[in-house]
């Protein structure tokens, strides 16, 4: 008898989990008023973000055309600068631009990431679509896909871990900016299936440049380099590439068993605007988000040690499973990336200076050597406690305690911080910090004549959400 090995070349149905998504963001949908009203809040707060990193040289080395002196007639505007690009290297900057000071909005769940990095694909490919493709989209629509965008990246992140799978979270921004760029740029149902089965069968990034000892500015444009390509991806689709039907559970060859080890996606909940409606701004400062409590809690107890630095014996930090896995690092730090992604560096600076601000994060201020000095006195532990609050679907708290303890026997009361500044439970103490973050960074890039228009365009809600995305971007050239 002959041993005929084959595999069968035979197509079922589309993956539901591609086809739910795709239905999602096809179908019109209307979103409550909370969820429209922080998604303008998540626009201004990303963009306020993306001119704060326009000072930083390591960002803007990074911007521009491919080959420079090329031009895009009537490109994609770029946000700060004088740039016009094509819709896949807009992505690229405006997407590393937000991300860069890892100032913006953030999602924690058992995947955690930051669904503002989708805004890269949402401008370039709403943009794109309006000054070519002659579709004119509204602030409102830019708002409409933001919320489905942040919806898709949240709700994958519920239940399925990649980061433990040593991949990063900047798969679910390339998944979710494929499937509303696709859309944006007025592609049919079946081919926001096919541009995301290609987003899910395309490489996905190993977490190596997030943790040491190879943490590097990658962080801050790996999610500009996954929104770029969820464009590419759509842009592809849209002149005429097919798609596959089982991306995701083809045997042997399929994303669950190659990247999941079997383990099935899991969709733990239809998509609406929970995630919208639940996120987490970073306002007071730029720091990996599992760490902004306890920086609330050192800048507490600076008064209490400013004068005694020299004599602390310990400091004591309590916090979730989540930060000592991810950013409780001992060792030398070798960049800025480095530094904010390490618990103790963001404790130490505001219990020195009484601050953290993204210019710490430098040489020159790393340079104090009573930052490592502080740094190899903390004993950090996981509060088992805090780890099943972080957990809670009802708390989705991100605590953190601080305790500084004296050579003479004496310490500092131990303080704790439950929620963050930017949680949902805090929102209204907030939000008028966020605007404040986000006028300040208009005004730090802008000059006094053109500030005051940008900053009268997020005064006037109703009339901005009218008006057509090319309109608005022009308003943020800057020669």
């Amino acid at each position: 008898m002959s041993n005929n090995q084959s595999d069968a070349n035979l197509r079922g149905s589309v993956d539901p989990e591609l086809q739910a998504i795709a239905d999602y963001v096809c179908d019109v949908t209307n979103f409550s008023d909370e969820a429209y009203e922080t998604a303008w809040h998540c626009l201004w707060d990303s963009l306020g973000c993306a001119m704060l990193a326009l000072d930083f040289d390591a960002c803007t080395r990074h911007l521009g055309p491919v080959i420079t002196g090329t031009s895009v007639p009537n490109g994609v505007p770029i946000p700060g600068t004088p740039h016009q690009l094509d819709p896949v290297k807009a992505a690229f900057d405006i997407g590393a631009t937000i991300r860069w000071l890892d100032f913006n909005d953030t999602w924690l769940a058992a995947e955690w990431g930051h669904p503002s990095d989708n805004l890269g694909a949402i401008l370039a490919a709403a943009d794109f679509s309006s000054r070519y493709l002659g579709q004119q989209w509204s602030i409102r629509d830019v708002l409409t896909a933001l919320i489905q965008a942040y919806e898709i990246q949240g709700v994958l992140a519920l239940e399925n871990c990649f980061n433990r799978l040593g991949f990063d979270h900047v798969v679910l921004v390339k998944i979710a900016s494929a499937a509303v760029a696709a859309r944006l740029m007025g592609a049919s149902r079946q081919q926001v299936l096919d541009t995301l089965g290609h987003a899910f069968v395309d490489g996905q990034s190993l977490r190596t440049y997030r943790h040491a000892p190879n943490a590097t500015s990658r962080k801050s444009w790996a999610a500009g380099d996954a929104t770029s390509r969820a464009v590419r991806l759509a842009m592809m689709v849209l002149a005429g590439e097919s798609g596959l039907t089982t991306p995701l559970s083809v045997s042997k060859w399929g994303f669950q068993d190659v990247l999941m080890k079997g383990n099935s996606l899991q969709l733990s909940q239809p998509f609406g605007s929970y995630v919208v409606e639940n996120i987490l701004f970073k306002i007071s400062f730029p720091a990996e988000f599992h760490a902004q409590t306890a920086v609330e809690c050192a800048l507490q107890v600076h008064d209490d040690v400013k004068d005694r630095i020299d004599d602390i014996e310990r400091i004591e930090v309590a916090t979730q499973e989540s930060a000592v896995r991810i950013i409780s690092k001992t060792g030398p730090l070798y960049n800025p990336a480095d530094r904010d992604h390490c618990l103790q560096y963001m404790i130490a600076v505001p219990l020195l200076f009484g601050r953290l601000s993204a210019a710490d994060y430098e040489d020159d201020v790393a340079s104090d050597p009573r930052i490592d000095t502080l740094r190899s006195k903390m004993v950090v532990s996981e509060d088992k406690q805090y780890s099943i609050d972080y957990l809670d679907p009802n708390q989705r708290a991100i605590p953190n305690a601080v305790q500084v303890f004296f050579n003479d026997g004496t310490s500092t009361d131990r303080v704790e911080v439950k929620f963050p500044i930017g949680h949902r439970m805090r929102r209204a103490e907030g939000v008028p910090l966020l605007i404040e973050k986000v006028n300040k960074a208009i005004d730090q890039l802008f000059s006094s004549d053109h500030a005051p228009k940008l900053i009268d365009l997020r005064q006037d809600r109703q009339n901005t959400m009218a008006m057509s995305l090319t309109s608005f971007l022009d308003q943020w050239q800057r020669n």
